[in-house]
């Protein structure tokens, strides 16, 4: 039988339906943009803004927001789409099965682990830096110790090795066993947090515009040049290429608009409130990062951010510059800690849903899409991802993983764009209350702009990304293929 073999979209359908056993209807469009927000205002807004303006754009990292926002609008246009057309839990994966057939579906929600899993144990990672900022500058306290807070593969100039991260695990278990209390309980503290930290930003914005110093914006554009980091690495620094790297690195802000998507099974009017609640939620952010960013490398230099400013970057800015306003240097840090916290939420929810569908597809073992008996969550997927992310986050250092997360889903993004065009083709009088605009010219736009970002990472995320896949064809192969149920139906 053919590795392309496509699952019926009425067969799709018929599961979405399936409410008795299936997953429960609890998520409005305005829960959905807040779950959109709590994944993309975090780690990226908070940590990559500083990375991307010291190590690729100066203060043009906004042009590459811009980039970044761009080719996400683009996605998000085809993911509005395909999430109100196929309301089903699952995301790319589930689109991919429908419109490229099981093959490319396995490899896209094997990729997704590197969006949501590997995503959620790098904030983690930054999760337990921020804890240790609190610790110190705002409660004065005695921080963690160095060897209970970095993984075995960091160390100290002293010769200090860490033995594990136990704050990233802690956080993680936490945010997981609220996962499995339930989605619509999730959804509520996520939204708590979401309007704290929006307004935390807001505030940086308002107050830190009149701490601009128009030297720090000259050039806007920096000429290019190489910029060597402390660790040896080097960038593409100004120019046009120091934009598209600082897309690359920035990109990593606006992963979580799709992970609204892998939840159409729990919108309570998936056809109208998926689309409100991905371009809604992209919309909004894009807005408060373009200017944040502005802010942010006006306030302070690009030296700043190369030096003593490289960490806590943000609360680093405000207490050296925005004099008068320690309060908000203290404010930011718990606001980021909160951030952080429901972007480590979404991800996981979100690679729980893709496991529950590819276990329900038999591609995963049944034990990922058990459901439990009264909170209606694919808890034992939570249990095992809570282990898979815990792992990580203990033990792996955060830079490893967080180009690999972009990459990843850079590579979900391009599919996920493809397969708008080729179900305009195969299913042309499927329903759709979404479509997206200009097809095919959007969505192969949107494959260009995302490969040109991958560009953007490097030729070593490239052969991670590669290397990912092959372990993945190898389960695949071993397994998944035989266990299909697709493929055993009319055995």
């Amino acid at each position: 039988m053919s590795l392309f073999i496509k699952k019926p979209i009425s067969q799709l359908m018929a599961d979405a339906a399936d409410a008795e056993k299936g997953l429960k209807r609890t998520l409005t469009a305005g829960s959905l943009i807040a779950l959109g927000i709590g994944a993309i205002i975090g780690a990226g807004l908070f940590v990559r803004t500083a990375a991307a303006a010291a190590q690729s754009a100066g203060p043009s990292v906004t042009l590459g927001f811009l980039v970044a926002a761009f080719g996400c609008a683009l996605a998000g246009l085809c993911y509005a789409e395909l999430s109100s057309s196929i309301p089903i839990a699952g995301s790319a994966y589930t689109y991919s099965y429908a419109t490229m057939g099981e093959f490319v579906a396995w490899i896209i929600g094997w990729d997704l682990v590197l969006e949501y899993a590997v995503g959620a144990a790098t904030v983690g990672i930054a999760w337990s830096e921020y804890l240790n900022n609190l610790l110190v500058n705002v409660l004065h306290c005695s921080p963690i110790p160095y060897q209970w807070c970095h993984s075995p593969f960091q160390h100290t100039d002293a010769g200090l090795y860490g033995i594990m991260n136990l704050p990233a695990l802690a956080i993680v278990i936490l945010l997981s066993l609220l996962l499995i209390k339930g989605t619509q309980e999730s959804a509520v503290v996520n939204g708590l947090i979401v309007i704290a930290k929006v307004t935390i930003v807001i505030l940086i914005i308002v107050i830190g515009w009149g701490f601009i110093n128009p030297a720090n914006h000259t050039p806007y554009i920096p000429p290019a040049s190489t910029y060597i980091d402390s660790q040896g690495l080097s960038h593409n620094f100004g120019g046009f290429w120091g934009i598209i790297g600082a897309a690359g690195t920035v990109f990593f802000a606006f992963i979580g608009f799709d992970a609204v998507s892998t939840t159409a099974q729990e919108a309570k009017n998936p056809k109208r409130d998926m689309p409100i609640g991905i371009l809604g939620s992209l919309a909004i952010c894009t807005v408060l990062y373009v200017l944040f960013a502005h802010v942010l490398t006006g306030v302070a230099t690009v030296q700043d951010f190369r030096t003593s400013g490289k960490e806590a970057s943000v609360a680093f800015a405000i207490n050296k510059y925005m004099i008068g306003y320690a309060w908000l240097g203290k404010l930011v840090t718990v606001a980021i800690l909160g951030g952080f916290s429901s972007v480590i939420l979404v991800m996981l929810l979100g690679q729980s849903r893709v496991f529950y569908s590819m276990s329900k597809d038999g591609l995963l073992p049944p034990v990922f899409s058990k459901v439990h008996p009264k909170y209606k969550t694919p808890y034992m997927a939570n249990l095992i991802i809570l282990i898979l992310v815990g792992l990580f986050a203990a033990f792996v250092p955060g830079d490893i993983v967080g180009d690999m997360t972009s990459i990843g889903t850079l590579f979900a993004f391009s599919l996920v764009c493809i397969g708008v065009i080729i179900l305009r083709k195969t299913e042309p009088d499927l329903k759709r209350e979404f479509r997206t605009p200009w097809v095919p010219f959007v969505p192969i736009l949107g494959v260009v702009v995302c490969v040109l970002m991958m560009c953007g990472l490097g030729w070593t995320n490239w052969l991670r990304l590669f290397g990912w896949l092959a372990i993945g064809l190898v389960i695949y192969f071993s397994y998944s293929r035989y266990h299909s149920k697709l493929r055993n139906s009319d055995k």
